[in-house]
Formats: structure tokens, C-alpha cells, sequence
């Protein structure tokens, strides 16, 4: 991956609906060299989709938590596949700790988030839940800085 690969994952970070001709006046290379790297990209895994990011406020999900779970190894089996099946979990990760498994929730109501909670505990075992108040660094890319043997 070069300066100009980096060039353009830092453009799709920012604006993924940024244009062909955008990127290529940016780069000094033409439209079809910024289309063939972007397919390069996407070939290689570096590029894995394109998002819409939403207010989900606006959407009428005013509560967003982050869920610790205790889970036992043997536990998930059943537990991904049925927590891939609920919409209201946005991300979920395996972790270290004393909690295996940390999801990032969304749900209209405090009491909807409490009926949710309620199923995984009495599903799969003690959460400990962190609703948030406010967001100062909403989800992004990392911005790719140019390596040595590009200056």
C-alpha cells in the first residue's frame, strides 16, 4: 500500500460518496486509476463495506449503553448466533477481563434496555451496563499518515 492507497482510504473515511473525479484531482492520477486501486482494495480485505452513519436519536433511540457480559466458553455457541439476531446491538466484541463479551446497545426507553438486559442475564449469565450520556468522540477511521519510504 502506497501514499496514494493511503490518500484514498483517509477520502472514503471522510466522505465514503466522495467522487471518482474528486479523489483523482486529489491524487494526480486519473478516475479509472482510483477506481481499479478502490477494487484493489476492496480484493485485499482493507476495505471491507460502506456505512451510512444515522442519528439514531432522531430515529427514536434515545438510550445507547454498553453491556459487559460474563459469558462461559461453552456459552457461545448459542450466544452469537442469537445476539447477530438483535438489531438494538450495534457492535460486540470478545474481551479480556472479567467480562468476556461487551456490547454497545441501542433502544428506545431505559425500560426497553432493562427487558433486554433481563433476557441476557437470564440467558447467559451477569452484565454489568453503562448507559451513555453523551458521545465526544463518535465512531471513525484512523487517519493514515505516510510511511518513510513515501517522503
Amino acid at each position: 500500500m502506497d501514499k496514494i492507497d493511503r490518500q484514498i482510504i483517509n477520502m472514503l473515511q471522510e466522505n465514503a460518496r466522495v467522487s471518482l473525479k474528486q479523489m483523482s484531482q486529489a491524487c494526480y492520477i486519473s478516475s479509472p486509476a482510483i477506481a481499479a486501486r478502490i477494487n484493489k482494495l476492496e480484493k485485499n480485505g482493507v476495505i471491507t463495506g460502506y456505512h451510512t452513519v444515522v442519528n439514531m436519536e432522531k430515529l427514536d433511540y434515545h438510550v445507547k449503553a454498553f453491556i459487559q457480559l460474563q459469558l462461559e466458553p461453552r456459552q457461545k455457541k448459542e450466544f452469537y448466533p442469537y445476539i447477530q439476531g438483535i438489531p438494538n446491538v450495534i457492535e460486540c466484541n470478545c474481551v479480556t477481563g472479567d467480562y468476556s463479551e461487551v456490547m454497545e446497545v441501542v433502544f428506545p426507553t431505559t425500560a426497553d434496555l432493562d427487558n433486554f438486559i433481563n433476557i441476557i442475564q437470564s440467558r447467559f449469565g451477569k452484565t454489568s451496563t453503562q448507559i451513555v450520556f453523551s458521545t465526544s468522540v463518535d465512531h471513525r477511521g484512523v487517519i493514515l499518515k505516510n510511511s518513510e519510504e513515501d517522503k
